[in-house]
């Protein structure tokens, strides 16, 4: 399928280090665009038929997802309760014992929990349907490090500073980054094993640009880390445009 957004809130091709970590505020946590009904469309798809490849959840996770999905709808659906009403008209039932489920047809957003087990960060539980690259069977219930290991620049230095990051994360005060990634296609679900890696071509050799918008926030309760995925795919063709209009 061919989902596209027609702009991106930030310049994707501008080069930060790793891990590029910028403040952010609960008023920008979540992002909504034009792809919104189309995105939430593939969103359910996915789900239904793709249900064990794009979710995952450990017990432990459960109380975390909960809170998780109370705090998006008091952000994003104030007034509702039992059910909401999305921008693109559908009608949501609010179902609090399948929180992940109910997150993924609620925002664009995928969203992956992080709980603290010794002196790491271990992936517990996500709703993960737009992987760039990467497969959630691989990275659930792993350490950061371990995470992070197909990603270049992730050095053991560059571990050890995303952890104290971690480690750091307030609730309330969201921190947020980017990347910029080039695919042949547009499709928005693409799995990929660590041991196939992906041959990365340079800018402009590929037909679309994919840009994930990533933010990092403490649950005030459960204290898990949330990282969350907003995914912007626009023509490679459209983006040169924005830079050299006529």
């Amino acid at each position: 399928m061919t989902i596209l957004q027609t702009s991106i809130p930030y310049d994707p091709l501008t080069p930060r280090p790793l891990p590029g970590i910028q403040p952010a505020s609960m008023d920008d946590w979540l992002h909504c665009d034009d792809a919104f009904a189309g995105q939430m469309q593939r969103r359910e798809a996915l789900l239904q038929e793709r249900r064990s490849d794009v979710l995952a959840m450990d017990p432990e996770a459960e109380p975390a997802a909960q809170e998780l999905l109370d705090l998006v709808l008091k952000h994003v659906y104030p007034d509702g309760s039992d059910q909401v009403t999305r921008l693109d008209g559908q009608v949501v039932e609010i179902d609090r014992t399948r929180p992940l489920d109910t997150l993924c047809r609620l925002v664009q957003e995928d969203f992956c929990i992080l709980q603290k087990h010794g002196d790491e960060h271990v992936l517990t539980g996500a709703i993960l349907c737009f992987p760039a690259s990467w497969c959630l069977s691989e990275k659930f219930m792993r350490p950061l490090i371990d995470i992070h290991i197909p990603v270049s620049g992730y050095d053991a230095n560059v571990a050890r500073r995303v952890q104290r990051l971690f480690d750091g994360i307030q609730p309330g005060r969201p921190l947020w980054r980017f990347n910029a990634l080039w695919y042949e296609d547009a499709e928005l679900h693409q799995p990929r094993s660590a041991n196939d890696r992906r041959e990365v071509s340079t800018p402009g050799a590929e037909r679309f640009l994919r840009s994930e918008r990533q933010t990092l926030l403490r649950l005030p309760q459960t204290r898990a880390v949330v990282f969350s995925i907003h995914t912007y795919v626009l023509e490679a063709q459209y983006l040169q445009k924005m830079e050299n209009p006529a």
